[in-house]
């Protein structure tokens, strides 16, 4: 197995959401699609941003933690039919278990727990790209912090229209952190 860091998101001509997997130990990389709202788990994820309510991977991080389970590593296991698969490894107590996932939500859990992922050596071998292959893939990477500055600006417009004065002024403070950042 080779050990790989997620390297990026990006979307495609179709704007179609994608991760970027690369490998530690050498200059291959694996773009997967996935879909939107795992890229935007994935993003929150690498970026850190903790939402107001847990989303569906961080509840099923606390599902985990309340049944005393680990998350040891996360393995992108098969390539068929231009499907991606992988498993999740559990560790409760001195039990291992696997569990079948997408490698989106398994991706999403591991930028939260910072866990190891690896991916079969056949399954990069089929789908991964050198580094002067993937030069001539074209991207453009999603930029997590706009989408929120986004969201955060359209927040503040519904909070004045409301004359929810105290609402909109937390929410100004947090568009200018994330302003300054840029």
């Amino acid at each position: 197995m080779i050990e790989v860091k997620i390297n990026g998101l990006f979307l495609t001509q179709s704007q179609a959401s994608g991760v970027i997997l690369k490998e530690l130990d050498g200059d291959r990389t694996l773009p997967i699609i996935i879909g939107e709202y795992e890229a935007q788990s994935i993003a929150l994820g690498l970026e850190n941003i903790t939402p107001p309510r847990p989303i569906t991977h961080d509840l099923v991080l606390n599902l985990l933690e309340t049944l005393e389970a680990q998350i040891e590593r996360i393995i992108i296991s098969d390539l068929r039919n231009n499907t991606y698969y992988a498993i999740i490894q559990l560790r409760r107590r001195s039990e291992l278990l696997e569990i079948d996932a997408r490698p989106s939500d398994a991706l999403a859990l591991a930028v939260r727990q910072g866990v190891q992922i690896f991916v079969e050596e056949d399954v990069m071998r089929k789908g991964a790209y050198s580094a002067d292959e993937f030069q001539d893939v074209e991207e453009r990477r999603i930029d997590p912090s706009h989408d929120r500055l986004e969201n955060l600006r359209r927040e503040l417009q519904e909070a004045v229209d409301k004359e929810d004065y105290e609402r909109a002024a937390k929410l100004r403070d947090d568009i200018k952190k994330l302003e300054s950042r840029q």
